[in-house]
């Protein structure tokens, strides 16, 4: 998440100082004046959405880590004034109130007014209705011994406390991350070896066609 955030964050300021050159003023994000927390977050530049997608596999962690894992999501997104929703391709419902939050971002439509910050529930919070006294404390008896910078830096470390991460020299390395089996998506996986296989087609035919070519020289 750490590096999708920052890639993501690279992104946007590469695009925003593209698209106001002409501006002697970049452009910025502005939230309301009466949004929770309003001086303690760090709004990301553009409204963000987090998305947990696989909440089928998330149910079958023991309450404690559950709790763990909502908490601190919702704390990431409160500190970047993103939305939060959790949501499963078995799930009819679950993919609906997603694609709701779709059209809302990309379209304006109206998302409704449904808030669930439970977390033996599927998350559903949209940006502005979690703020820091809701999530409360890192559920942790032993906080004050973790040497934390800020409160981000904490809510990072009681997390890896229970969930180790892997370093970078740790990691597999895979020539198409996309066939990494822990970021499978059946529908998803399905449709990209249908295009697979009409590139390799397009690619087959487009050879046979230069062959058949005659260049003038």
């Amino acid at each position: 998440m750490e590096r999708l955030l920052q890639t993501a964050q690279e992104q946007t300021e590469k695009a925003q100082k593209t698209s106001s050159k002409q501006q002697s003023v970049q452009q910025t994000r502005v939230l309301p004046k009466d949004y929770p927390d309003r001086e303690l977050i760090n709004p990301f530049p553009v409204p963000l959405l987090i998305i947990g997608s696989k909440y089928d596999l998330f149910q079958e962690f023991e309450s404690d880590k559950k709790k763990l894992i909502s908490k601190t999501l919702r704390f990431i997104a409160h500190y970047y004034a993103a939305s939060l929703i959790f949501t499963s391709i078995k799930s009819e419902s679950l993919m609906s109130k997603t694609k709701v939050f779709f059209s809302h971002f990309a379209f304006g439509v109206d998302r409704g007014k449904t808030v669930s910050t439970e977390s033996n529930k599927p998350l559903m919070i949209p940006a502005g209705a979690d703020s820091f006294s809701q999530i409360g404390t890192p559920p942790t008896s032993d906080v004050t011994s973790l040497h934390a910078k800020n409160p981000r830096d904490l809510w990072k470390k009681v997390y890896e406390s229970i969930f180790p991460q892997e370093t970078i020299s740790e990691q597999r390395e895979l020539k198409d991350p996309a066939k990494d089996p822990q970021y499978s998506e059946p529908q998803v996986d399905t449709m990209r070896a249908q295009k697979d296989q009409e590139l390799e087609q397009y690619k087959r035919n487009a050879a046979k066609s230069w062959k058949g070519l005659d260049l003038e020289s």
